[in-house]
């Protein structure tokens, strides 16, 4: 695997996201957290999946610096394929907790909000789902699974504005269940699976999927038309020239 690290113990496999300085999701983590993700919902000897990062990023969202130069097809593929992630990630019987290790918005926010539980690094990191200013249509599923958590009307209002926000006021809204130093994250994220893991596994997963039938419709819906409308948009001309100077200031930063 090249963009991600997995290590069991106590039956819980703890997938570490490793692509580069800030765990920018591009096709290849993709498809190995979707391969792994399937891996472990049939290893029976395997209980649940603790999900995080590195220190100072969960992941900084979207390569756009790689899926710029996709060409139209390895574009349509790359959407298909993370909205396939969702929505595995969503029917995910087993216990998902997010240990979120630092900055984590946009597709970075999208795998977090899939998860049962979320505990995220005290500090200046960010999460929220800022495609809008971007130039990137939020997909319906998307909003569902944001709404989820923080409400229908909240999900609506940030959505709307790309809001980003720290740590504390996503916990204040029910984005993030709890905070924690970086040095005790994983501790954390081990207790609250190790919760769920002493009940009866069929018990607790039926109770999970009944919890999640609305929203598991939701993302199970074909998503041709509203993909076709987000691959319209990516190649708009002003989509195009948002992502291009948005990339101008990252590759500064990384020359810096």
């Amino acid at each position: 695997m090249e963009t991600i690290k997995t290590t069991i113990k106590d039956r819980v496999a703890i997938i570490s996201l490793d692509h580069g300085k800030s765990n920018a999701i591009n096709a290849a983590m993709v498809a190995e957290l979707h391969k792994m993700i399937i891996n472990v919902e049939k290893d029976d000897q395997i209980g649940g999946i603790i999900l995080t990062g590195k220190e100072g990023f969960f992941t900084a969202g979207l390569d756009l610096i790689e899926l710029y130069d996709y060409d139209e097809a390895q574009i349509k593929t790359f959407w298909t394929d993370f909205l396939d992630l969702v929505k595995t990630l969503t029917l995910f019987k087993k216990p998902v907790v997010a240990a979120i290790s630092g900055h984590s918005p946009a597709g970075g926010c999208v795998l977090a909000i899939c998860c049962d539980y979320r505990v995220m690094a005290e500090g200046k990191y960010i999460i929220g789902l800022n495609e809008v200013p971007v130039g990137i249509i939020v997909p319906d599923s998307i909003f569902e699974l944001y709404a989820f958590w923080i409400g229908k009307a909240k999900a609506y209002q940030n959505l709307l504005e790309g809001k980003l926000m720290g740590a504390e006021e996503a916990k204040a809204i029910g984005l993030i269940d709890a905070t924690s130093h970086i040095d005790s994250l994983m501790t954390h994220a081990q207790k609250k699976i190790a919760t769920y893991l002493q009940y009866d596994p069929i018990t607790w997963q039926q109770t999970k999927l009944n919890l999640r039938k609305e929203l598991i419709a939701k993302v199970s819906q074909d998503q041709t038309e509203t993909l076709k409308l987000m691959l319209q948009q990516w190649w708009s001309p002003s989509t195009r020239s948002i992502l291009k100077t948005i990339i101008q200031n990252l590759q500064k930063k990384e020359n810096v």
